[in-house]
């Protein structure tokens, strides 16, 4: 009786496929786990807390810069470069992406702090600070991690890192100085030029998407592109959750102190971010399934008009305010709330594929 042939070994790409759903499927839970891990850190071992900040050169923090950096590698080691020019030919989804992130986002910050922050001026002005910050780190992980476009959303960050070295100055001026006053709060002038705002897009986009076009385009001619995508990028994939744990241990335990110590701050600023951060993920993804974009690009659109730069934000508030000021306060909780809320829509997201575009 003949036997029957063994099946072929799977490739290396789907066992790394498979590692990686194994990975997914507790993301959330190793996430809040670094989170308390950080807080514990920095709350009962103050030394983890002054090490880190030791190698501090600037607003830049050395050990939280190199974990994102390393973090948004992989996704940009993998986008397909040559698919760019296609990404700007969707004018109607551009255009969308533009309006969320330069008009609504930062109206929509500036209404919920006016509403929930009017006694608190320095919260009120880090929140703004936040808000005209446009994401272009993080946010290529969360695209990654709900199974967005990574051409896309690499295309969107690109054009965000543009018009936020246009823009910025010019949206802190009328959101912070003109507008305030009008409405019966007390205004602040923040002096912010393209040289404070470019350092931070150099660093932050410039130098993980460098690496990773010069990536794909070198090791793919050097080895090929079944070994690229076979092999290389497989073998790259955990640098991004690694580095994202170990960015957020590092985040958290630089706060430990103060998110014991002052919790109702931390809820006060926290609340409006909140806030924002559903708001503008929901209406973005509405927004974008009404003109008919497919999930993959939808997400993208949906992310990075939610993400913010807190990187920038934070630079912006020590360099104008000082480094304990409460505008600086408000913009080193941005990222605490922005990660727990972030990772709960990718959820969202993946929720969202199953009921809006019928997939299993």
């Amino acid at each position: 009786m003949p036997t029957k042939p063994l099946p072929a070994p799977p490739a290396p790409a789907a066992l790394a496929a498979r590692r990686l759903s194994a990975l997914d499927r507790g993301l959330t839970l190793w996430i809040f786990l670094a989170m308390a891990l950080g807080v514990a850190l920095g709350y009962f071992v103050p030394r983890v807390s002054e090490a880190v900040n030791y190698f501090t050169v600037g607003s830049v923090n050395v050990p939280l810069a190199l974990g994102l950096i390393v973090m948004m590698y992989p996704p940009l080691a993998r986008v397909k470069y040559e698919q760019l020019p296609a990404v700007f030919r969707q004018k109607r989804l551009i255009g969308l992406s533009l309006l969320l992130n330069w008009v609504v986002g930062p109206l929509l910050m500036f209404g919920l702090a006016a509403w929930l922050l009017p006694r608190h001026p320095a919260y009120f002005t880090g929140l703004l600070l936040i808000g005209l910050a446009r994401c272009i780190a993080m946010v290529l992980v969360w695209n990654d991690l709900a199974d967005g476009s990574r051409e896309y959303a690499a295309g969107l960050v690109a054009l965000n890192s543009i018009f936020q070295l246009l823009f910025y100055p010019v949206l802190a001026w009328l959101l912070l100085t003109v507008l305030p006053p009008l409405l019966g709060l007390r205004g602040t002038t923040v002096a912010v030029g393209m040289a404070d705002v470019a350092p931070s897009v150099a660093l932050y986009l410039g130098l993980p998407l460098a690496a990773g076009f010069a990536s794909r385009w070198g090791l793919r001619r050097w080895r090929g592109a079944a070994w690229y995508e076979q092999v290389f990028l497989p073998a790259i994939g955990p640098l991004t959750l690694v580095a994202l744990l170990f960015t957020i241990v590092v985040m958290f335990s630089l706060q430990g102190q103060n998110l014991v110590r002052i919790p109702l701050d931390v809820l006060r600023i926290a609340l409006p971010l909140g806030l924002y951060f559903g708001l503008m993920f929901f209406l973005s993804f509405g927004l974008g399934k009404w003109l008919g974009a497919p999930y993959a690009e939808n997400t993208a659109l949906a992310f990075t008009a939610t993400g913010n730069n807190f990187e920038l934000a934070i630079a912006v508030a020590i360099g104008v305010f000082g480094l304990h000021s409460g505008q600086a306060f408000a913009g080193v909780v941005g990222p605490l709330i922005e990660v727990p809320a972030l990772i709960l829509l990718v959820n969202a997201a993946r929720w969202l594929r199953r009921r809006l575009y019928a997939v299993s």
